[in-house]
């Protein structure tokens, strides 16, 4: 090996293979779409809950860093709510300009007088409208060190995006307060004849058995504390089935041997997350309707496990309905809904999709079985 130069011969020379250098997000368009949908993303949740001082001061830097400006504010139509980047001193001339922004409607840029810093980078503001329902609510600043068009265009989309976003919130309290009427719409439609016929059946117990009078007024309280709270969206169908339970002793109280029910419930479906007052006004309509007036009535409530959902059936064999009827109902028609079945329909098909709206089998003289099925787990339903 004397005098070897350690090459390899020319017959005898390696040739390693071009090594690509792989990114998992490609090309730097396609980084640079990345960042800024993240970038979007983080301020989204503070978007989400409407224009208040509070979201604007969470959201104000992500927007900036989507801009890339020096400075960005967020206002609503009359003040400035958040602030992010250099050039707070201009703060209050960006102020005076949000009324341009918002009479006009429309993306506007204006000169900021010169300040006493040379270094400042703020000589120009962006101003863009914020709408919702296409009424101004606030306005989007950036400041700018000169003029561009495309800044101009980037900040009107922006804007456009925050748009959306408070529209979302909106939607989000419509929908909230819309949830709070119906479910008022059902604590209103209580029966006082219940509540008359309750109290009575409770007072004729007082002398000829105390402790159960006693017993049946606590029920009587627990019942009516559970119908008329005033937190929470959703309930466990545990909780739901015991005020059922409170509802139906103060029901056997009045009617004694006449009603007779049954319950079968499966442990494992308990803790399932159901919409407030759901599962109690089927109920309350099947003794109602379905058991008044007749000698003897059944009532039978089943909650089953069935995989990844819980169906409950509410059962009778009193005296049925017309299907037409329960149609018309059931689409909204108030003078036959008396107990909310088409509000029970409707909130749970906006909780879970229209899969899950209320299965109702009847004829007159055959009873009634109503049944519900609902998803153990769905996205932003918990109790």
């Amino acid at each position: 090996m004397a005098g070897a130069t350690g090459a390899y011969p020319p017959d005898m020379t390696r040739r390693w293979p071009r090594v690509r250098r792989r990114t998992h997000l490609g090309t730097e368009v396609d980084r640079a779409t990345y960042r800024a949908l993240h970038t979007a993303s983080l301020a989204s949740p503070a978007l989400r809950e409407g224009l208040t001082s509070a979201s604007a001061e969470r959201s104000i830097r992500h927007l900036r860093a989507l801009l890339g400006t020096p400075a960005a504010a967020l206002t609503d139509t009359e003040a400035l709510l958040a602030w992010d980047g250099v050039g707070l001193h201009h703060r209050d001339q960006v102020q005076t300009l949000i009324g341009r922004g918002v009479e006009h409607g429309e993306t506007t840029v204006s000169a900021l007088e010169t300040c006493e810093d040379p270094r400042c980078p703020s000589r120009h503001v962006v101003i863009s409208p914020l709408l919702v329902e296409d009424v101004v609510v606030g306005t989007l600043a950036v400041c700018t060190p000169y003029q561009s068009g495309a800044l101009v265009r980037a900040t009107d989309e922006v804007a456009q995006w925050v748009s959306g976003q408070l529209e979302l919130a909106q939607l989000d309290v419509s929908r909230t307060q819309l949830i709070e009427a119906e479910v008022r719409a059902l604590r209103a439609q209580i029966s006082p004849h219940f509540i008359y016929n309750s109290l009575g059946a409770i007072a004729s117990f007082v002398r000829t058995d105390p402790d159960r009078a006693r017993m049946l007024l606590l029920e009587f309280a627990d019942f009516t504390r559970y119908s008329f709270r005033r937190h929470g969206e959703y309930t466990t169908l545990a909780e739901e089935l015991r005020s059922i339970e409170r509802y139906l002793l103060l029901e056997q109280a009045r009617f004694g041997d006449r009603l007779q029910v049954t319950l079968r419930i499966a442990p494992e479906v308990l803790p399932v997350a159901v919409p407030f007052l759901c599962i109690q006004p089927l109920v309350e309509n099947a003794v109602r309707h379905g058991l008044e007036g007749q000698q003897t009535g059944h009532l039978t409530i089943v909650a089953r496990d069935l995989d990844q959902e819980c169906v409950i059936e509410v059962e009778d064999d009193g005296v049925g309905e017309d299907p037409e009827r329960v149609r018309r109902a059931l689409a909204g028609d108030s003078e036959l809904d008396s107990v909310g079945l088409g509000n029970v329909d409707a909130r749970l098909r906006n909780a879970f999709s229209d899969d899950y709206g209320l299965v109702v089998e009847t004829a007159p003289g055959a009873g009634t079985k109503v049944t519900v099925r609902i998803p153990k787990f769905a996205p932003g339903v918990h109790a």
